[in-house]
């Protein structure tokens, strides 16, 4: 531990983890190649008091803090640097819900689904869905404005929190947003702190919105010959006026590296799968045979209709298995890119086109119903020039998501593995902005330092 730290040690007790295997695990998150550093020091907080304390002395002796929860992020962001208190926030859960006013009070350390599982037994429904909903925390969730599966319908994180609670620097508590339905009492620094990354405070509290539990989805998938016709089947379903809940996207890549883990009922040679959900109040199963008879329309070669919810989930489970097949190919760059819905067909083909151009495999799937796919390029795990092939063939897919309107990450945050990207995206002047609103808040720049910027 710092020497600076020591006056910090009778205070934070237990709080500050001593055996230094399991702090090597604090150290890192599942970004690809993420290692600890020689020296930082692990407090577990305990409470919100535990927070100031730490950005008390941290400010006081010029101390880097990287705020941290379940460590799921993919681009480095919850990593240790040298020298830094990892603050890991995963105790401090709760969970109050006002079903009158329709919100709750959490913790950051609250796991997503767990959050979900109870409001629902209220009659509510917390919508963001990320993949790692089971594991992920809200604070987490806040901290990179997480969006998920059902995006389409209900939006991201950033739509769902009315009000934060946080740690300045230095130790300052403050309270961001409203209470109330409506407010318009100065600037939004709720929207300026989602999707922050840890660079201008720790989150302690979010108060989020909540909505009437819908009813459980139910699923339609087909499949396509043709990856033009796929997308012209996404831009339909996402004109119905009732919109779907889900609309995922399946490429030809992801599909043949599900079928190679087990046979999920995918055709072999199809170029692209979709699956789409509803969950409409009493008319789920009205809507997805609605979306069956457009997909038809529309060129799919395959369709099958799930006419309950065990029918719904076995139809998506080829889709849950995405991720695990994707990790059993070997190292990967796991990324998240997003374009105009409009253009999704066109930024999966120059995905294709790098592929076979570079030699790099690379797979894009995910969220179609909002043009948020998430691309893997795959390397053997040791070999660095594989790897560096991999980062050249991304600079390249990333490169083309900007030159067709989109951006270099839909929900994953920028963290260390796009810091370099951010300002093809924003341009000098508008990163020099962004700092410098850091500065007010962090002007020691001790808060997360090395990520997004």
């Amino acid at each position: 531990m710092p020497a600076s730290l020591r006056r910090l040690d009778p205070l934070l007790g237990d709080a500050i983890l001593r055996d230094p295997d399991i702090a090597a695990t604090y150290a890192v998150d599942s970004s690809y190649g993420a290692s600890a550093p020689e020296t930082f020091t692990v407090v577990r907080a305990r409470d919100t008091q535990d927070v100031v304390a730490v950005l008390e002395e941290a400010q006081a002796h010029g101390i880097p803090v990287v705020p941290q929860g379940a460590r799921t992020s993919l681009t480095g962001a919850s990593c240790a640097t040298e020298g830094a208190i990892v603050l890991n926030v995963e105790a401090l859960r709760g969970i109050d819900i006002d079903p009158v006013e329709g919100h709750a009070r959490v913790g950051p350390g609250v796991v997503n689904a767990d959050l979900k599982a109870a409001v629902r037994e209220a009659g509510l429904f917390y919508p963001p869905d990320p993949a790692s909903a089971d594991t992920c925390t809200i604070g987490g969730n806040v901290a990179t404005n997480a969006g998920g599966l059902c995006c389409i319908k209900y939006g991201v994180t950033a739509d769902y929190v009315k009000s934060l609670e946080i740690v300045l620097p230095g130790g300052e508590q403050i309270r961001t947003g409203k209470r109330t339905a409506k407010s318009t009492a100065g600037y939004d620094l709720t929207g300026l702190f989602v999707g922050s990354e840890g660079t201008l405070g720790v989150v302690t509290s979010a108060l989020v919105r909540l909505i009437p539990a819908p009813d459980l989805a139910l699923t339609a998938l087909a499949t396509f010959d043709s990856l033009d016709e796929a997308a012209r089947a996404v831009l339909a379903l996402r004109a119905d006026r009732h919109r779907p809940a889900l609309l995922e996207f399946l490429d030809r890549a992801s599909i043949a590296a599900i079928q190679a883990m087990n046979d999920f009922g995918f055709p072999s040679g199809c170029e692209a799968a979709l699956l789409v959900q509803s969950d409409r109040p009493g008319h789920a199963a009205e809507d997805v045979e609605r979306y069956a008879a457009t997909l038809a329309d529309l060129g799919a070669a395959e369709i099958a209709v799930a006419d309950n919810a065990a029918e719904a989930e076995l139809l998506m489970k080829g889709r849950r298995m995405l991720n695990y097949a994707l990790e059993a190919k070997g190292g990967r760059l796991a990324e998240d890119a997003c374009v105009p819905v409009a253009r999704l067909g066109d930024f999966v083909r120059i995905g294709q086109e790098i592929s076979e151009r570079t030699g790099v495999e690379i797979t894009l799937s995910g969220h179609g119903g909002d043009g948020n796919l998430h691309p893997s390029l795959f390397f053997e795990h040791g070999d660095l020039d594989g790897w560096h092939r991999a980062e050249a063939a991304l600079e390249e897919l990333l490169r083309a998501a900007l030159d067709l309107g989109g951006t270099i990450t839909g929900e994953h945050g920028v963290g260390v593995q796009k810091r370099r990207f951010l300002e093809w995206e924003l341009g000098a002047a508008e990163v020099a902005r962004q700092r410098s609103v850091k500065a007010l808040f962090d002007p020691s720049g001790i808060m997360n330092p090395g990520k997004v910027y």
